[in-house]
């Protein structure tokens, strides 16, 4: 028997029968106003997603929206079915892979549908530059959010250490965490994850120091003065006992469940804020936010607005219209606004941010407060995550930061791979 967990993360489609996983290009029975829609993330957001996909069923009969949640095997799915032609009419994409599908071609431009079909007067302004890639909107931003650390909140009333905040640098944080371990005294338990591995982390990190991860051209922003100093951060704090061991870092797939703080081998967690809500149905202890390490007081914070995820219609997609009204009703619609909360970020329509915030629980709430409360804190949009960043993702920022875990290569060789790595990938 399937459980609740398991179900959600199956094929879910309203009223068919057959699961959309094994549909051909499409099916023969297929009513022409089905529309195909894929997407990643936890049980709860593919319920608040059902949930909204059935309201537009109800506003449009006659149409019927075919759902489908994928797991770790997301992109490579998602990549064979555009490759074959089999692709949803819309699937979801996050940042760092966003341009790399809008390089490709894979999805319809926006520019023709926004103020028409997809309302945008009462967005977020300068949100559609977040969906921008090469002068074109090739997809649409579902959200706002931001780089957070999440922290285990009795975690740090039975140490009696303080939760760390607007002035706690890097440094600060490293005594933190060396100090918290000790503190929890249990084998197998740390203060906080490697984070060497996540380039949003090392993003923020770059920013405070007046830098990008990426430029305006396209090409790294950084140097390898810059990623040495990174990944040597990260090898002393290991080193010292302040973050997990190799081992269990290694079993991070970037995904919530297998964060080290979700398995219950760290307290603290570098993430997103949206995440908040997903990161506290795993834990039984409440779930505290604060923005990650400064350089310095005073200082850059390294934060800035950025999608929490996008929606992008199909090239292929037999009715883009269709397509792009269900993206207005999604980021406009206020009932839908309601049942999506926070989950994937915070509404980019202002209207639609209004009347969500007094509907939200305790969890969502924190979430969203603390988006709310560095908007004086935040800096300028980055410039758009380049094609060939998935490449780096998937290839490089994770591999040399594990081998620089074990001890394979230094901190300096370390920097010197990766922006080699980067330089090469990149310049194609």
């Amino acid at each position: 028997m399937l459980n609740r967990r398991t179900f959600l993360q199956k094929t879910l489609a309203f009223g068919a029968a057959a699961a959309v996983s094994h549909l051909p290009a499409r099916a023969a029975w297929a009513n022409e106003r089905d529309m195909r829609l894929f997407w990643f993330g936890s049980p709860g957001r593919a319920e608040r997603t059902l949930a909204v996909a059935r309201l537009f069923e109800g506003a449009n009969p006659g149409v019927r929206i075919l759902g489908e949640v994928g797991g770790n095997d997301y992109w490579s799915k998602l990549t064979t079915m555009l490759a074959g032609g089999n692709a949803p009419d819309i699937f979801q994409l996050e940042p760092g892979r966003f341009a790399d599908y809008a390089g490709r071609g894979t999805m319809v431009p926006l520019d023709d549908y926004l103020g028409r079909t997809i309302r945008t007067d009462r967005l977020l302004p300068g949100t559609m530059k977040l969906g921008t890639v090469a002068g074109k909107v090739a997809g649409l931003p579902l959200s706002n959010n931001a780089f957070a650390l999440l922290y285990d909140t009795e975690a740090f009333e039975k140490t009696g250490l303080t939760p760390p905040g607007r002035g706690t640098t890097w440094d600060d944080f490293a005594r933190l965490c060396i100090e918290m371990t000790k503190a929890l005294g249990k084998k197998g338990v740390w203060a906080v994850g490697n984070a060497a591995r996540y380039s949003y982390a090392l993003e923020a990190f770059l920013v405070q120091r007046g830098k990008r991860l990426y430029g305006e051209d396209g090409q790294i922003g950084f140097d390898v003065e810059d990623a040495t100093d990174w990944y040597g951060y990260w090898e002393s704090l290991a080193a010292n006992g302040g973050c997990v061991s190799a081992e269990v870092q290694a079993l991070d797939k970037n995904q919530i469940d297998s964060n080290p703080m979700s398995r219950g081998h760290a307290v603290m967690a570098i993430a997103f804020s949206n995440m908040l809500v997903a990161y506290q149905a795993l834990q039984k202890n409440p779930v505290g936010i604060t923005n990650l390490p400064v350089s310095e007081v005073g200082g850059r914070s390294g934060l800035f607005y950025r999608a929490g995820l996008h929606f992008g219609i199909a090239r292929n997609a037999p009715d883009p219209e269709l397509a792009a009204k269900f993206l207005d009703f999604f980021i406009n619609d206020v009932e839908a606004g309601k049942i999506l909360g926070v989950e994937r970020g915070v509404p980019i329509n202002l209207d639609v941010r209004t009347a969500v915030a007094p509907t939200l629980d305790d969890v969502q709430k924190r979430s969203f407060d603390y988006v709310e409360s560095i908007a004086d804190f935040v800096g300028d949009f980055p410039a758009q995550v380049p094609v060939g960043a998935s490449e780096l993702e998937d290839r490089v920022y994770r591999t040399v930061a594990d081998r620089l875990a074990f001890g394979q290569i230094s901190a300096a060789e370390a920097g010197q791979e990766l922006v080699s790595a980067a330089q090469a990938i990149l310049s194609r």
